[in-house]
């Protein structure tokens, strides 16, 4: 392709991937305001920490549910009607939270939660595949940093507005003393409390459905990897599932301890904070910390990478720090000063997880996603359905806080970023279960 022909196809790909920026925006006001939603379930439906985070895992089961089905259903339907599709399912999970908030029914917000998480599995399923595909492969890390930012600057954004919507000036006071209310007293303030919610995730609705009609509506070009020849370690031989490529299969187990210790990091930290002494509304600008530590990897990703630092070298570094912080999470102690705050140095650790965090998805996809050819709708599928790491890890966090506190609970994390490594440093290369191909 001559110079004339690069430009028109950068040119070409530009609005794309600026829509595509839109919905990973989307997807992390949706997404990250779990950070908060945790704490508050936890307060205004009376919770332990194993419960609370059954939002996490309502939320991000879906993915399991349905990530090999929104496959199918791009397949069938096209890309864009299956993202306008997977909005409209998400405005009817955020419907759900109305009617929960005026009974203040804990299951049904779980429904709402889940009914989201449905609807948003078919568009990651959509959205992956097309930072991969628009544009120069060698910079895919780059691309998928620039949604990062996107996703992660909602993600700082939406706890803070939630907190805008729902958080009053003497709640403070009011979460102190709620333990030692009881009676009518007590239940009807927390009704109170809970039919905040209501309102804003009533126009919250109506924003995603109307989306949905953007999208569908589009210039969104329609994917056709169908027809593509599939390139393997193996050529003569022709894969008839996605089961035979190993560097994909293994990327998934990736995807899923990778975005289960991320969500710990940001949807603990508000509670861990707490734990240490730090009131709730001090303890809620943490998760925007976190994040804004992971912006500050993608930020370096797109400087550095590739001319720099190649996008395989950048994901071993960041898993080597991700297994550092978590080591040092329940080991080291000692309050700080830092930022206007005083708190224990293992807050900063968890912090400093959003920097490692930062550039390991960015690094799998296009690993996982090489030499798929035909296969890369389904092998999308197969690696959204690693999200449901979101569901199952930050589970077994809240389990094992309620059995051996909050600070040894983040010992989950080590066989996480271990196993991180290992795909960092080897598995990324299986092209065969039998043999490995290094493609570096």
């Amino acid at each position: 392709m001559n110079m004339q022909g690069v430009l028109y196809k950068r040119r070409e790909d530009t609005i794309p991937i600026m829509i595509i920026g839109l919905m990973f925006f989307i997807f992390g006001m949706v997404t990250w305001i779990n950070a908060i939603l945790i704490p508050y379930f936890k307060i205004g439906c009376e919770l332990n920490n194993f419960q609370s985070y059954l939002v996490a895992f309502a939320f991000y089961i879906a993915y399991l549910v349905m990530s090999l089905p929104a496959g199918y259903l791009l397949k069938k339907t096209g890309f864009r009607k299956g993202m306008m599709i997977g909005f409209w399912i998400m405005a009817s999970g955020t419907l759900l939270f109305v009617p929960a908030g005026i009974t203040r029914a804990y299951p049904l917000f779980l429904a709402g939660l889940f009914t989201i998480g449905l609807g948003l599995a078919i568009l990651q399923t959509a959205a992956n595949p097309y930072i991969t595909i628009l544009g120069d492969k060698e910079r895919a890390a780059q691309r998928f940093s620039i949604m990062g930012i996107c996703n992660k600057a909602a993600g700082i954004l939406a706890p803070l507005l939630f907190a805008v919507a729902i958080i009053r000036p003497g709640d403070q006071t009011l979460f102190r003393e709620l333990p030692a209310m009881q009676g009518q007293e007590k239940e009807v303030i927390l009704d109170q409390l809970i039919q905040r919610v209501v309102v804003p995730y009533a126009v919250v609705s109506v924003v995603l459905f109307l989306l949905g009609l953007l999208i569908r509506f589009s210039p969104l070009p329609e994917i056709d990897t169908d027809t593509e020849p599939t390139a393997t370690a193996v050529p003569q031989e022709r894969p008839k599932s996605i089961l035979e490529f190993p560097h994909l299969v293994l990327g998934a187990v990736a995807i899923f301890f990778h975005v289960g210790s991320q969500v710990i990091a940001v949807d603990s930290i508000i509670n861990y904070a707490s734990s240490m002494g730090m009131p709730f509304l001090e303890a809620k600008i943490f998760p925007s910390y976190t994040l804004a530590a992971t912006i500050t990897g993608y930020i370096l990703g797109i400087l550095l990478i590739p001319r720099f630092l190649s996008q395989l070298t950048a994901l071993r570094i960041c898993t080597v720090l991700g297994l550092l912080f978590s080591c040092m999470i329940p080991f080291v102690q000692g309050k700080v000063p830092l930022l206007g705050h005083h708190t224990d140095v293992s807050v900063w650790c968890i912090v400093l997880l959003g920097f490692a965090n930062s550039m390991i998805w960015a690094g799998i996809w296009p690993l996982a996603l090489d030499h798929l050819g035909r296969f890369i709708k389904t092998g999308a599928s197969l690696l959204v359905m690693g999200l449901c790491g979101n569901a199952i890890l930050p589970l077994l966090y809240g389990y094992w806080a309620d059995k051996y506190g909050l600070r040894i609970a983040y010992l989950v994390l080590l066989p996480c970023y271990g196993y991180l490594i290992f795909y960092a440093f080897y598995a990324f290369g299986l092209r065969s279960w039998n043999r490995k191909t290094i493609n570096e």
